[in-house]
């Protein structure tokens, strides 16, 4: 494991004029596998992080280390993919799919770097890292481009990885950017060999990036709207609008923790 990335540089407009990814063709969540002409990066985009999660809603943490490890690790492209089905969250309710998806549109509209995919919502069954990431490489195969992938994960979930589907599989298709979270650190080189799957030989996949370790919760968010409380500077103005007009949160769902 390296030491903590923190490099500075230019956006990936900046350096080659290039717009936000091509998104897909369907929009409809639950329509089954993604069709082999639907494109989610573009070809030009050759090092990309992948931020997945509920975004329930998206908040400044997101896209708070999302522009951070986007500048560290010298990426064209950050996509954001909302999960359809998260796999640690099949019991508990979500807001539907496509405000969740929303949401996100509007927090990232303002970045040229950023993008969304609707990979996993377009996809039946638990949305699994995994699987999408498998897709990702098969879209990089048919471009006929090398391309590295980067899934951004917080050490707090790091510590759960050997737990998820596949693992194995998920440092074969990307390397693992690392990113610190209040309370949960970087793990040094022994305890990242005993989380990981392969152990030291999988300790040079990862990328520990020196990011702002933010507070930020979806379920504080949540939990401030259901109270009527303010959560202005806690997400976009438009997420914030959005949340408002959708009357999204009213009610709280004490099984939820993020």
């Amino acid at each position: 494991m390296g030491q903590p990335v923190k490099r500075t540089v230019e956006t990936a407009t900046e350096t080659t004029g290039k717009g936000p990814a091509v998104p897909g063709d369907r929009t409809a969540a639950g329509a089954g596998p993604v069709e082999s002409g639907t494109t989610w990066i573009h070809p030009n985009d050759l090092r990309v992080g992948i931020l997945g999660g509920t975004f329930d809603p998206i908040h400044y943490g997101h896209l708070a280390i999302a522009e951070e490890v986007r500048e560290a690790l010298e990426l064209d492209r950050v996509l954001f993919v909302p999960a359809a089905l998260p796999p640690h969250k099949l019991d508990e309710e979500v807001a539907p799919a496509a405000d969740r998806a929303a949401m996100v549109e509007l927090a990232i509209a303002g970045n040229p770097s950023f993008a969304i995919s609707r990979i996993e919502l377009e996809r039946d069954g638990p949305s699994y890292t995994a699987d999408t990431l498998g897709e990702l490489a098969d879209e990089a195969a048919r471009q006929r481009v090398a391309r590295s992938l980067y899934f951004i994960i917080s050490a707090e979930a790091l510590s759960g990885f050997a737990t998820w589907h596949d693992p194995t599989r998920i440092l074969e298709l990307a390397r693992l950017a690392v990113v610190p979270r209040p309370g949960a650190p970087f793990p040094d080189a022994a305890r990242l060999a005993a989380m990981l799957p392969g152990g030291s030989d999988s300790v040079a996949r990862v990328e520990c990036v020196a990011t702002v370790p933010l507070a930020h919760s979806s379920s504080e968010v949540r939990a401030r709207v259901a109270a009527g409380h303010s959560i202005r500077y806690l997400v976009p103005p438009a997420v914030e609008s959005y949340i408002r007009d959708h009357r999204l949160y009213r009610s709280t769902n004490p099984v939820r923790t993020a």
